[in-house]
């Protein structure tokens, strides 16, 4: 049965609009507080199960808590209050801690008026599809309300950002400072702007932070990972060594050079991957995605480093690690997994592996990265008929199969339908723009005729 409330990535939506509303929000707490009341760990123990709760910047983040937080109680379940905080940092402190869960109440690069909710296991991993279908499952049931002797109880976790501070910090190498670099740090207004700053401060960095002025409704407006061109402006305005962009909840990177060149994720991976073989001699295998750039497969598989692409999102990617027993994956977006430093997608702590591969190596990005050119990619969205079929069209079959051909071995072509509207959107990417372009062209327009 498919799942009706949880994505890829939690619950989110447009606050306001079902399901990011306080009514629901409310009956998410006490689902998921009796899903994990009901746990083994937890049945019949006389301690109280504790979730830690922790949040973006935006405005509906102080509803969106309080809700959360009346259900958790009324389920008998106790709760933390981190406040703002970067989602890899409760990912973190659930873990450090040893508590049943932890939540994050975040629509991560999405504007200010949408919100999601978020949760991590006791081990800081994403919850498992069974323990989600669980909680959809409860949310099925009536609202009730414990006893009184029962009610969970809330409080603060007031050193919070002082502790992910700290393991920030502690992945990156004791033999390596900072001192002498000038970086520009942009927060994008959102959960890292009171964390990441200090994070490269205290190791010696000086910092110039930019999009750290959050006012609730600001969050990724302009600035962060998914609006690197303030990043690049600062860079250069301030002659900064190098400039790193967080997105809202601080789980994805971008990094700007001092010549003001942006490096994805993609670029990223590779560099981290060929640091590790540095370092250890050998990496098993890296995963990327189905957007993943074919230079990095190339250069990877060059490398003699094994490469595997997962389906977009990052909990793919992660899947795809655990399978296989690797450590190093990433999207082009700059969700980077490092799972030897930690369980999820971790802007600061990635920055600091790059950071750490810079000072291991004495070079630059650029000449770590030298010789390994991405493909240009052209990106073609076509509407489509709701009810289409275009898996099963034989001329789209025959214009995708004459396309792979003449790109087979130094392109490739992929087909996604978008999974909010009715389009298929068209990705081609070979050494060519032009030939690129003219194969994603090509196809849409056997798309839209079939689609007319």
């Amino acid at each position: 049965m498919g799942r009706r409330y949880f994505g890829t990535d939690g619950i989110r939506g447009k606050v306001g609009d079902a399901p990011i509303t306080p009514d629901f929000v409310l009956r998410l707490g006490y689902a998921a507080g009796k899903v994990l009341a009901g746990a083994d760990h937890w049945a019949g123990s006389a301690q109280r199960p504790t979730v830690l709760i922790g949040k973006d910047t935006r405005v509906s983040g102080y509803m969106l808590e309080a809700a959360l937080e009346a259900g958790f109680s009324a389920a008998g379940v106790d709760v933390m209050l981190a406040g703002p905080m970067p989602t890899p940092g409760i990912a973190y402190l659930t873990r450090a801690l040893r508590l049943a869960a932890g939540v994050v109440i975040s629509a991560s690069h999405n504007p200010y008026y949408d919100n999601g909710i978020k949760f991590f296991s006791a081990d800081g991993n994403k919850l498992p599809d069974e323990v989600e279908a669980q909680i959809e499952a409860q949310l099925n049931e009536p609202l009730a309300c414990a006893a009184s002797e029962q009610l969970g109880k809330a409080r603060r976790l007031d050193d919070a950002a002082g502790r992910y501070i700290e393991f920030c910090k502690s992945t990156f190498p004791a033999a390596f400072d900072l001192r002498g670099m000038t970086l520009v740090v942009d927060c994008a207004h959102g959960a890292a702007y009171d964390v990441a700053p200090h994070v490269f401060h205290e190791l010696g960095a000086d910092v110039i932070p930019i999009g750290v002025a959050p006012n609730g409704f600001n969050i990724n407006d302009g600035v962060g990972a998914t609006a690197p061109d303030a990043l690049v402006r600062a860079v250069r305005a301030n002659h900064a060594d190098l400039g790193i962009a967080l997105d809202g909840d601080a789980d994805r990177l971008q990094i700007v050079d001092a010549a003001g060149r942006l490096y994805n994720g993609d670029e990223l991976l590779y560099v981290l991957v060929k640091d590790r073989m540095s370092t250890d001699g050998k990496v098993p295998g890296a995963v990327g995605t189905l957007m993943t750039n074919m230079a990095i497969e190339v250069a990877l598989k060059q490398a003699g480093v094994p490469f595997v692409r997962a389906a977009v999102g990052d909990r793919y990617v992660l899947e795809q690690l655990r399978e296989h027993g690797w450590q190093l994956g990433a999207e082009g977006s700059g969700h980077i997994l490092s799972l030897d430093r930690h369980s999820t997608g971790d802007g600061i702590v990635s920055s600091l592996l790059v950071l750490a591969a810079l000072k291991r190596s004495g070079r630059t990005l650029a000449q770590l990265l030298e010789g390994v050119a991405l493909f240009p990619q052209v990106l073609v969205n076509v509407r489509i008929k709701p009810d289409m079929d275009w898996k099963g069209n034989a001329a789209l079959q025959q214009a995708l199969g004459a396309a792979q051909e003449a790109l087979a071995g130094h392109g490739r072509v992929l087909l996604r339908a978008s999974g909010t509207e009715p389009l298929l959107r068209v990705m081609v990417e070979a050494p060519q723009r032009a030939d690129a372009q003219y194969h994603a062209e090509a196809i849409a327009a056997v798309v839209r005729s079939a689609s007319a």
